[in-house]
């Protein structure tokens, strides 16, 4: 084709278009935002709005607001996901990633906000249409689990709902079979890798005391720098041991509790960075994981390492409001309907306290925050010019 012909056909196309924008007419809101399809939603199992008492339709909208945001969270995710997927990231991009990650932690705040509206339901309001719910639960939201596989939540880590062996079951229909929920999640699982996945090999990559996993004597400086930081770490303990006997008149037996719970949190120091609960074929990589999380989190100042400790934190916001939500979630239930069985045959709100607390994601990052020191106490940088700024 010709230029004159693509311009042509550009042209044809353009009027084209024009001449379907006039047939349509002219945009309004309501048809946009699909006002009236919304507003029809929240009919319940009866499909007709006006049997539902208040609460009941408030109960409705609330969570259907909730999937709405967790769609939200699902595209964000999504594209911060595929930022770290690539071989080479360009800085631009990890704005752009950090920002999605932002709003994911805004998200989850602005769902447990929710929770304010819902605790203004009276419990014997609730027990009025309790009833009709069951067995539907909250376990069965398709989109919540995909934010969990997304995340890179492992399913060891999962909690059973109930008589379900596997959080899988709670997505079939009725009967036994498929579901749009159990399609949704299906799809989910085949999108690898997950987020924490795929920022855990960009982080892997970061380069420590200059070296990085390509040249051969990695693994040594590696272990190098973990056996430097933990002989800081050690002395930094026993400064803090005599300052506490300084200021506090201690007994013998709270001198000795007290510098066996310091060894033991020297002991976890060394167990966490030299991967000693991985399998022997995955230390090197792991050990070199969690050191560079270490190194990025105490050297966060340098130019080279200030976007790797941006993401950093954008993840532990993220998580951390995921975490949050599912605590207030829990504060919720309790104040609503107490502790009793679930509508989804779960034991109520000690599942949801649970999950709160051991659905954690992103555990070698917070492992660093506990294994961080006072600047004056890391060991010293080889080779500082390398992370600083460059000069054409």
């Amino acid at each position: 084709m010709t230029r004159g012909d693509r311009r042509f056909a550009a042209a044809k196309g353009g009027r084209y278009n024009a001449r379907m924008s006039d047939r349509r007419g002219p945009t309004t809101y309501w048809d946009y935002v699909r006002v009236e399809d919304l507003l029809a939603l929240q009919g319940g199992v009866e499909h007709d709005e006006g049997q539902l008492s208040d609460d009941e339709v408030r109960f409705i909208v609330i969570h259907q607001i909730d999937e709405l945001w967790m769609k939200l969270v699902l595209r964000e995710m999504v594209t911060a996901r595929d930022v770290f997927r690539a071989e080479f990231v360009a800085e631009p991009r990890l704005h752009a990633a950090c920002a999605g990650l932002r709003r994911v932690a805004m998200l989850f705040q602005l769902m447990a906000d929710h929770f304010r509206l819902m605790e203004t339901m009276q419990t014997r309001a609730y027990l009025e249409f309790r009833d009709k719910l069951s067995p539907a639960s909250g376990f069965q939201s398709a989109q919540l689990r995909e934010i969990e596989i997304l995340f890179g939540l492992d399913d060891a880590q999962r909690i059973p709902l109930g008589h379900e062996g596997s959080y899988m079951r709670a997505l079939h229909a009725a009967g036994g079979g498929s579901s749009p929920a159990l399609r949704r999640v299906e799809r989910r699982r085949a999108d690898l890798p997950s987020l924490k996945d795929a920022v855990y090999r960009w982080l892997q990559r970061a380069p420590i005391q200059g070296s990085t996993p390509d040249r051969p004597d990695d693994d040594a400086v590696v272990t190098g720098w973990i056996e430097d930081f933990l002989a800081q770490q050690a002395r930094g303990q026993v400064q803090r041991v005599a300052e506490v006997l300084r200021h506090q008149a201690l007994t013998e037996a709270d001198v000795d509790r007290l510098r066996v719970r310091y060894g033991d949190e020297l002991a976890s120091s060394r167990a966490m960075l030299m991967a000693e609960d991985v399998a022997p074929e995955r230390r090197v990589a792991t050990r070199r994981l969690r050191t560079a999380i270490l190194f990025i989190e105490s050297h966060r100042d340098l130019p080279l390492l200030a976007w790797p400790a941006e993401v950093i934190d954008a993840l532990i916001a993220a998580e951390q409001s995921a975490i949050v939500f599912r605590q207030r979630h829990a504060r919720m239930v309790e104040r609503v309907i107490g502790g009793r069985v679930g509508t989804g045959g779960s034991d109520g709100v000690d599942y949801l306290d649970r999950t709160a607390l051991t659905y954690r994601v992103f555990a070698e990052i917070w492992a660093a925050r506990t294994m961080l020191m006072r600047s004056e106490l890391d060991p010293k940088l080889v080779g500082a010019e390398y992370y600083g700024l460059r000069s054409e």
